[in-house]
């Protein structure tokens, strides 16, 4: 036979485009139109409604950037139409729409004249199906479309204005298209979804695979069976043509794929955060319109933040979801407040993501969410599989690591066990996308793709358009029901991710095990971009630390009333500001300007908490108090006690010579050269020097940084070929204020002036390095190294609850993917018997490196942090300004130390004047049991919640006890619900605890 497939390959595009496409629409009718235009920020739907619309022209050129017009569609539909068998009329709105990226453009969403929500209208979404307008056969409502520009710009990453109104400008951005009633004829569209499956399955068969050209010769005699002058009425022959290899079963063995509708939303990201409420709306009302038409339909939504944003903003379409969860096809997933980053929030801001979002979707809906769900987030500490069971989930699901540049994940199935040994069932779905359209190329890829066969036969599919949002539309359900059971596709079966977890883990018992971080090698710069809105993050999670103890000790010492509503809000905002697009410095310009607005406003408003409560407990006086939020004794204080700190240890000696400067607190001795570079400091414990022979700490560099793309996610390894070294200083002086001295340098990093302030205060263990920078460079990376004589084949950077390990060498491709890696406070580096720890006020990109010296054969470990980069795409501004980032090294330094040199930067003295300290709520026996949070029961019963963690990675043992009046003590999860604690043994007033390396306890102390 001769081969002709691909001249019936084209037939059918063809076919498909001029002939089928348009009959699916055989008759239309221009609506009337009329518009309002809001002057500024969008506003509410019965606001618009009572403005004045003025005629408005079919194809006007319509939306300056981020503007909303609101349009007014009035007609009559034409006798006759709909009646006719398979026939219905629809409402179809082009808002000038172009075909690719929905989500990522204009968009709309249609409210009838009552102000209810009828649907979205969206790209691949346009149509709105006439009984949805209840109006019988007139048509007369409302479209609220909105401008939102394209800044994808077919992913270029070239600088764009449009991320900031500021610069936007006012030209408009689109034009109308089609705005029309139209008449749907059912089976040319049934006939559509046949054909889009078949084809798509025909061109992922092999092609000595019988089942191809099966599927073309059915094709081809659709093709000829049908009249191309009348598809309308030769559409049910063809169907009939198609029914047979429709019909056909899939194989026994065939993979099963578990589709679960899904809308991918970013909070906040090339839009600002009110549009992403916007998106929210349009998304739900179409997903509540398609579960109203298809009882089969399932959608999983993550994010309790968006569907609080309903609930107050869109109370009548919230009410509609609340019953779709009832019936169970609207299913609340992941449990988290926000789809967050999981490398630089906090272990307490993780652990209430969990008790934030699982306690919404249990009031607002009585769904326990039992899977974590973060799709999208730039890689995955290790610290989560704990912090997930502690909340009461078993499962976790992500996608992001198809995205690593180098290694590819063994496993789709496995355990992911965490720095504590919890192992946590997690699946990572072979499709490689979280808004898969159900495609033909997507379903065969899944299955070629999944590298557990033979051991497991299932995986999950999200399907829906994301990021942007949309979600499902009507032809991905199609889709599903073609491919539910069909030879030469993975059977295609909707339902709730709950079951595809519940199904996976029964079958595959003998599970692979991923032990540590799942390190994404990719997105290495969201450690370090867009530095104010890391500082904002850092500064919000110790004063949020220090309101909530203070409020608590006030509380149960002077009856003071803890302001847990409030406390409760500004938790939310700032795990909202931790949604993986916000803290990881990606998004827009007008999202980091909302950021650092809104963490301005969080820390003046708990300053006023922390206030009041210090007033309510010290009283009136003139006595210095020391308030110590943190879990280690400072000056004399107690941890978590306020008392009068003891005297400052002896004077720190600053001595100059030849050129140099000396700084000695009897500590620790650093001797700072002409250049301000750090070419010595020791700690007199062991005499030994921390800084490399020849070498130096305090060394700026800069670094160009030209990603391929991705720019202000991205650094490219090869960003390290191409530094300067900044060792030349402007000046260098002694500067003397009291009993304090700093060496204060001067030096240039480009064309940016940077001030740096290098300090040893009096019985401190550490140096201090200030940095302030006008940073006015582009396209550049800062970094601050330090050399040390260590020999360490590994780093410790501390994580949430504890802290992770990772090889200093580049034995493998896997260690040298990890060329940038994120620590939160601290980062230790150590040989036996002698180590060397950094802490930091806010950087959380660091990277470490090793090299053996010629002369005397040792070895330099060289910690570098990464202070600021400066790219130009989604935000061409970002980081430019004035910076101050806060350092400090600490010679001879176990990992005990490093943590409490985290604590010690990030929680400043607070010092307060009253008449009377304050007994500690808690005493905690040993150092290594770390108390992270200390504050009143969720459910407002008085009772003290005490969150501890063991810190050093070893086994440890002690208690804590209460020091007020008790009635018991009860492990509980982080909802605060009772739970099993291995290792804890409660007393009447006290817990004796036998914690595992970096186990997570949560006390209730019950009053």
């Amino acid at each position: 036979m001769h081969d002709d497939r691909r001249l019936t390959e084209v037939r059918l595009d063809r076919f498909m485009r001029e002939r089928i496409v348009p009959a699916v629409y055989p008759r239309s009718e221009p609506l009337t139109l009329s518009s309002w235009d809001v002057p500024d920020e969008p506003v509410p739907a019965l606001e618009a409604l009572r403005q004045r619309f003025t005629p408005l022209e079919h194809g006007a050129a319509w939306g300056r950037p981020w503007s909303t017009k609101w349009l007014r569609l009035q007609g009559q539909v034409p006798d006759a139409w709909g009646t006719a068998p398979d026939t219905s009329v629809e409402i179809i709105v082009d808002l000038g729409f172009s075909s690719d990226l929905p989500g990522f453009q204009c968009e709309g969403i249609a409210w009838r004249p009552d102000g209810t929500i009828v649907k979205a209208i969206s790209p691949r979404n346009q149509y709105i199906p006439l009984k949805l307008l209840g109006s019988g056969m007139s048509v007369d409502f409302y479209v609220e479309a909105a401008a939102n520009p394209d800044l994808s710009q077919g992913w270029t990453f070239a600088a764009t204005p449009y991320g900031d109104k500021a610069t936007a400008g006012n030209d408009p951005k689109y034009r109308l298209g089609g705005i029309v009633i139209a008449e749907l004829n059912q089976t040319v569209w049934e006939l559509q979804q046949d054909i889009r499956t078949l084809s798509g399955l025909m061109h992922e068969l092999p092609m000595e695979l019988p089942r191809r050209h099966e599927i073309l010769r059915a094709l081809e005699r659709m093709l000829d069976v049908m009249d191309p002058d009348d598809v309308p009425g030769t559409a049910g022959a063809g169907r009939e043509a198609l029914a047979g290899v429709l019909a056909r079963p899939a194989y026994a063995s065939a993979h099963h794929l578990l589709a679960t509708g899904h809308a991918h939303i970013d909070s906040a990201w090339l839009w600002p955060v009110r549009e992403t409420i916007r998106k929210c709306a349009r998304t739900f009302s179409n997903v509540v319109a398609l579960m109203d038409e298809d009882p089969g339909f399932v959608f999983s939504c993550s994010s309790a933040q968006q569907l609080a944003w309903t609930k107050e903003l869109y109370p009548e379409l919230f009410e509609r979801i609340r019953e779709k969860v009832k019936t169970g096809q609207f299913v609340p997933v992941g449990g988290m407040w926000v789809e967050s980053d999981t490398n630089m929030p906090g272990g307490e801001a993780i652990a209430r993501q969990f008790l934030e979002g699982k306690s919404f979707f249990l009031a607002e809906f009585g769904v326990e969410c039992e899977e974590a769900w973060l799709p999208d987030t730039f890689g995955y500490s290790a610290a989560m599989p704990q912090i997930v069971k502690a909340a009461g989930s078993k499962w976790f699901l992500t996608q992001k690591i198809s995205w690593n540049q180098v290694n590819r994940m063994p496993h789709h199935t496995f355990d992911w066990e965490g720095i504590d040994g919890t192992r946590l069932f997690t699946h990572f779905p072979p499709v490689d996308s979280y808004s898969s359209e159900l495609s033909g190329r997507e379903l065969a890829h899944a299955e070629r793709n999944y590298r557990d066969h033979g051991r497991g036969t299932t995986s999950l599919v999200p399907f829906g358009y994301g990021d942007g949002g949309g979600g499902p539309t009507r032809e991905m359900l199609a889709a599903a029901r073609r491919t539910a059971d069909l030879e030469g596709s993975p059977k295609v079966e909707i339902g709730p991710a709950a079951t595809f977890f519940a199904r996976a883990q029964a079958e595959y018992e003998a599970l692979p095990v991923w032990v540590g971080e799942m390190y994404l090698e990719l997105h290495r710069g969201t450690y370090t971009s867009q530095a104010k809105t890391k500082l904002g993050n850092r500064r919000s999670e110790h004063l949020l630390r220090e309101a909530e103890l203070w409020c608590a000790t006030a509380a149960v010492r002077a009856g003071y009333h803890y302001p847990a509503a409030e406390l409760k809000r500004l938790w939310r905002l700032v795990l909202l500001q931790q949604f993986h697009d916000i803290l990881p410095g990606s998004s827009i310009a007008w999202v980091h300007q909302d950021a650092e607005r809104n963490y301005a406003a969080v820390g003046g408003q708990l300053e006023e908490i922390i206030a009041g409560a210090a007033g309510a407990m010290l009283g009136a006086g003139e006595t210095d108090f020391l308030l110590n939020a943190a879990p280690h004794e400072r000056t004399g204080v107690a941890p978590l006690a306020i008392a009068a700190p003891a005297a400052a240890g002896q004077p720190v000696l600053v001595t100059e010579a030849a050129g140099s400067f000396v700084l000695d607190n009897g500590i620790v001795r650093a001797v700072i050269n002409a250049d301000g570079l750090l070419e010595s400091l020791t700690d007199h414990a062991s005499g030994r020097d921390a800084i490399a022979p020849g070498q130096f700490g305090n060394l700026l560099e800069l670094h160009r940084d030209t990603p391929n793309e991705w720019d202000a996610w991205d650094i490219d390894a090869f960003y390290r070929r191409n530094v300067v070294r900044l060792a030349a200083a402007r000046s260098v002086a002694v500067e003397r204020s009291g009993g304090d001295a700093a060496v204060v340098v001067e030096r240039l990093a480009g064309a940016s002036a940077v001030t740096q302030r290098i300090s040893l205060a009096p019985g401190a263990a550490s140096l201090a390095i200030s940095t302030a920078v006008d940073w006015q460079e582009s396209e550049k990376l800062l970094k601050l190294g330090f050399a040390l004589d260590v020999r360490a084949d590994r780093s410790a950077s501390e994580t949430q609850f504890g802290h992770v390990f990772r090889p200093t060498h580049l034995n493998t491709s896997w260690e040298a993917a990890k060329f940038e890696i994120c620590a939160h406070r601290w980062i230790h580096v150590a040989e036996p018997g002698y180590g060397v720890a950094l802490s930091n006020s806010s950087t959380y990109g660091h990277d470490v490196t090793r090299t053996i010296r010629e002369d005397d054969g040792g070895t330099t470990t060289t910690v570098r942090l990464s202070l600021l980069r400066a790219p130009k795409f989604p935000d061409p501004g970002a980081d430019r300004g004035l910076h101050e980032l806060n350092v400090t090294i600490r010679p001879g330094a176990s990992i005990a130390d490093a943590v409490e040199e985290g604590y010690r930067t990030n929680l400043a003295p607070r010092v307060l004047k009253g008449a009377h300290g304050v007994e500690p709520l808690l005493t905690v026996s040993n150092p290594a049991l770390v108390v992270e949070a200390v504050k009143l029961a969720e459910d407002g019963s008085g009772d003290v919640v005490v969150r501890v963690y063991e810190s050093l990675g070893e086994r440890s043992a002690g208690h804590v006890r209460a020091n007020f009046g008790v009635s018991g003590v009860h492990p509980v999860d982080l909802l605060e619900r009772p739970a099993a604690a291995p290792g804890v043994t409660a007393a009447a007033d006290s817990a004796e605890l036998a914690l595992r390396p970096f186990q997570l306890v949560t006390l209730r102390f019950v009053r």
